[in-house]
Order: C-alpha cells, then structure tokens, then sequence
C-alpha cells in the first residue's frame, strides 16, 4: 500500500513539472521592439505581440524578429571604376524590419543575403562612375546604393534606411597623385595669401601717404591764406595810416598863409645861399611875393 502511495506521488509530481515545462514553453512574453512569427503545424499564423503571447506546446514554433533600426558593415570590397583604376570601398548599411513574417517566410537569412547583394550593387554602382566622381561624390554614391539596396530587400519586408561610405582607398599613385596635388595647392594658397598680404600692405602705405600729402597740402593752403590774410590786414592798416597822415597834412596846410609860404621861400634861400659860390637868381615872381609880404598891394 505504501509502495502504491509512492508510486502516485511520483507520477504526480512527473505530470506537474510536465505540465510546468509546457506551460513556460507555451507562455511567451515579448518586448516592444519584438514579434513573434507563430507557425502551427508549419504553417504560419502571423506575427504575436507585443506582450503575452500564448502558444500551443509541440504544434506551435515562433520565430523572434527585431523590428528595431539595425545597422550592419559590410567590409572593403575591391571594386574597378568606369576608368579601370582599382578602388576599394567599405560601407554602412542600415535597415528596418517592417514585416517580419515577410522577412523569414521571402528568405532564409536576409541579413546574409542583403549583405552579399550589397557587395555586388557596390560593384555595380562604382563600375559606372568614373575614379574623380567616386572620390567628390559620395552623397550621389549612397543614394545609389540605397536605392537599389531597397529595391531587393522590399519583397522580403525589410527597408535600407540609410548607406554610408565609410572609407575610399584609391590606387597607391592616385594617392601620390593627389599628395602632391594637395601640396601644390597649400602651395598656392600660402602664395596667393602672401600676395594679397603684400597688395593691402601696399595699399595701406599708399593711402597713408595719401592721407599725409593732403594734409600737408591744407596745412599748406591754410597757412597761405592765414599768411594773405595777414598781409592784407598789414595793407590795410598801412594805408589807413598813410590817409591819416594825409589828412593830417592837409588839414595842417589849411593853416598856411602866403607870408608863411614867404618866410619858408626866404628859408630855402637863406639855406641855399649858405655856399661861398652861391649866385642868387630872383625869379619875376619874387617881387610880387615881398609885395604881399610888405603888404603892399
């Protein structure tokens, strides 16, 4: 009896954690950034979740897919421009699950397979550019390889968000190539920088010396008129002074009577009579001069 006993434990307790084990295989819980693709007896039912999904033990498989923005590299490929010259390319690529029962029922491993497409688009793309254009035209180059990259991944349920060169190594002599263009135009530049220096250097000196002829030509014109001015006021003043002077003799010659102009005659003769060989010359007029100085009439 007590072996009986035993033995229906046991079996009970077999048949809980049984019953444990299917119930965590059925219970499923899925993030928000999840889904799951339920397949019942192989065929599938659809995308589950977010939150708790329920699956029926040994009749239902899922699948987890991610429908969060991934990114994957895809490592240097050597690839030959429109101009034979053998370049080698690596780049990012990003993408997004949008169906994710179309990105495990269209193909077995799109990740693998959008990789090797990617790689053989890149040769494609750069094998119609030629070397100059792959090397100044990136952006152009990414929207190519994105678009075609969109073009295939689209039937599996998968967007290409977005592709970026990361890294372009040209051949050995168009890096020589390009060494030695760069340093002709940092050549050039520190020549064209130094010559604009030289010109507004020149520039600044002449209008400096601009600047000081034309002051030194007011400075000049202001003396001049400063030196005028005074010479006409010097002018002036000596002719206010000469009519002065006039004046003065005029209004003192109104005083002079004929006997007065008579004593100065008699002077002046007086005065030139002084020599031992003076000889005295009366004019005609003298007579009437002592007459009026007599005052006779």
């Amino acid at each position: 009896m007590e072996a009986l006993t035993g033995s229906a434990l046991c079996l009970v307790g077999a048949i809980l954690i049984i019953g444990l084990i299917f119930i965590a295989n059925a219970i499923r819980i899925v993030p928000e950034y999840q889904r799951l693709v339920v397949f019942r007896l192989g065929r599938c039912v659809g995308a589950k979740g977010p939150g708790i999904v329920l699956l029926v033990p040994v009749i239902d498989r899922a699948a987890k897919v991610d429908l969060r923005e991934q990114v994957r590299e895809v490592p240097h490929q050597t690839s030959i421009t429109k101009d034979n010259a053998p370049i080698s390319i690596d780049f990012l690529w990003y993408y997004k699950v949008l169906d994710p029962a179309e990105s495990i029922l269209q193909v077995g491993n799109f990740e693998s397979a959008a990789a090797g497409i990617a790689a053989t688009t890149l040769r494609a793309v750069i094998g119609g550019i030629p070397l100059d254009d792959v090397l100044s035209e990136r952006e152009h180059i990414n929207n190519m390889l994105r678009t075609r990259l969109d073009e295939v991944t689209e039937r599996w349920g998968v967007k290409v968000t977005n592709v970026e060169i990361r890294e372009i190594i040209p051949p050995r002599d168009v890096q020589d190539a390009m060494n030695r263009q760069m340093s002709a135009e940092r050549i050039r530049r520190a020549v064209v920088t130094e010559s604009t220096g030289t010109r507004e250097a020149a520039v600044n000196v002449a209008e400096g010396e601009k600047q000081s002829a034309i002051l030194r030509a007011e400075g000049q014109k202001q003396s001049a008129i400063l030196a005028a001015e005074g010479e006409r006021q010097s002018q002036l003043l000596r002719a206010e002074g000469f009519a002065k002077a006039l004046d003065a003799i005029f209004n003192s010659a109104k005083g002079i009577d004929q006997k007065t102009m008579t004593l100065q005659y008699f002077e002046t003769l007086k005065s030139v009579g002084a020599s031992p060989s003076t000889k005295y010359i009366f004019p005609m007029e003298f007579t009437s001069m002592l007459d009026s100085f007599l005052g006779k009439k």
